[in-house]
């Protein structure tokens, strides 16, 4: 159990499951935290459908039925008011491979990945999210994006444990600076749940990267005396797992700094652990804006009646709301299911803003589409859909180039003193352009 410098804040650290031994955690920090609680281990409920068809009339604030279900079938000893409170979530993450089958039965490509984790990204999923899994088979989308397999142990040409070069572009531990005006801030290296193609694998639930007073200073100061430094973008791991009182307390110093125009926050918590967006959080971070943040969103089912109440309290305290997602082979790689997954960012008053293409991180070949899939994505999105719900699709360029933007090729040259451009439908048109 670690020790934090910021012993003021009374900020406890996780008690440990003593469900079963630990499945490649190593060293993890945990925020604050419940006693774990070892859910029972009995036959699933029915299986759920894999598609689910949601609308915004259909989304009560009550608890949902399928959660609901799910929380009195393994957890029947934990009331409603446990389940959604964020803390409890966290200390009962399903870490350890004797904890995953007593929900799921698992493939023989995630049982050999589980048992031979050791030093690689730690297994980590809340029971909230783990609830969306149950009842469904190996190849589920969301089971796939944070269930390990055996395929995370082949690292194939061309890729590296930090393609982006972060790395060698941080100048103090934690702070990486590759565009002059902007910078990304590692708060700490702790997820709720962690990505199977996270670019940060490297580091991430590790426990090397602390909430430790005296890093944070160093990498404040950094940005003190680096006046052109006008944006931090505050990630990790994922800084909505820090406490109230820590968040308020580093997004305080960076307000303190005049130069820094505004803060982002990036996370995935509105989609993995909905219950942590709660009215006292919402009114913390009002006090530091412009404050903006970046959802990370992979798939619609996803998009569940907890994450939209998350946003819909997010953007109700004046957040502007983007969200980041990865382009993943065979998870949402179709243009029905990116399309139906921007549709509902948008009602979640999430403005769709980078598709990513996955970054070559060792082990990530299973992960990866031709670059080709996310033109057509594109493709399909521009004139079929608002132009709120298109994306810019990106390459964060290997080595630290950062993003490039890649679209179709709607520009087709020049006929004399016109431009030649084709549209959604693939038909030309001529624009009269001044020379």
């Amino acid at each position: 159990m670690h020790h934090h410098p910021c012993s003021q804040m009374h900020i406890k650290t996780d008690v440990k499951s003593s469900c079963s031994t630990e499945v490649g955690a190593e060293v993890e920090e945990e925020p604050p935290s419940q006693q774990a609680y070892c859910p029972v281990a009995l036959q699933p409920p029915a299986k759920q459908k894999t598609t689910r068809k949601l609308t915004i009339q259909s989304l009560p604030l009550d608890t949902p039925t399928p959660r609901r279900r799910f929380r009195q079938f393994y957890y029947p000893s934990i009331s409603e008011k446990q389940w959604n409170d964020w803390q409890w979530q966290i200390s009962n993450r399903i870490r350890t491979l004797n904890q995953l089958e007593r929900f799921l039965h698992l493939a023989p490509q995630e049982r050999m990945a589980a048992e031979s984790l050791q030093s690689k990204l730690p297994l980590a999923i809340t029971p909230y999210y783990l609830s969306l899994l149950v009842g469904h088979e190996a190849d589920y989308a969301l089971r796939r994006t944070v269930v390990p397999v055996i395929d995370e142990f082949t690292k194939m040409p061309g890729e590296d444990d930090d393609p982006l070069g972060e790395e060698g572009q941080s100048p103090v531990p934690g702070l990486v600076h590759r565009y002059p005006d902007r910078v990304l801030f590692l708060a700490l290296d702790f997820c709720s749940t962690y990505c199977r193609y996270c670019t940060r694998s490297r580091m991430v639930g590790h426990g090397r990267l602390f909430f430790n007073r005296r890093r944070l200073e160093n990498a404040l100061d950094y940005i003190r005396r680096t006046p052109t430094i006008r944006d931090v973008l505050l990630s990790g791991g994922d800084p909505l797992t820090l406490g109230d009182a820590r968040l308020d307390w580093l997004l305080t110093r960076l307000r303190q700094i005049k130069h820094v125009e505004i803060i982002r926050i990036g996370t995935k918590i509105p989609a993995v652990l909905p219950q942590r967006i709660t009215p006292q959080l919402v009114r913390m971070l009002r006090r530091h804006h412009p404050l903006w943040m970046s959802l990370h969103f992979t798939h619609p089912d996803e998009c569940t009646p907890e994450a939209y109440r998350a946003c819909q309290r997010l953007a109700d305290a004046g957040i502007p709301l983007g969200s980041q997602t990865v382009l993943l082979s065979q998870i949402n790689d179709t243009v029905d299911t990116m399309r139906s997954l921007m549709h509902h960012l948008l009602q979640m008053r999430v403005r769709p803003y980078y598709l990513y293409q996955c970054d070559p991180i060792s082990g990530s070949a299973h992960f990866r589409t031709p670059v080709e899939k996310g033109l057509e994505m594109i493709r399909g999105l521009r004139g079929f859909t608002s132009g709120y719900a298109i994306p810019t699709y990106v390459i964060d360029a290997p080595g630290g180039g950062g993003k490039i933007p890649l679209s179709p090729d709607y520009y087709q040259g020049r006929d004399g003193g016109c431009v030649i451009l084709k549209n959604y439908e693939n038909k030309q048109f001529q624009y009269p352009d001044v020379l």
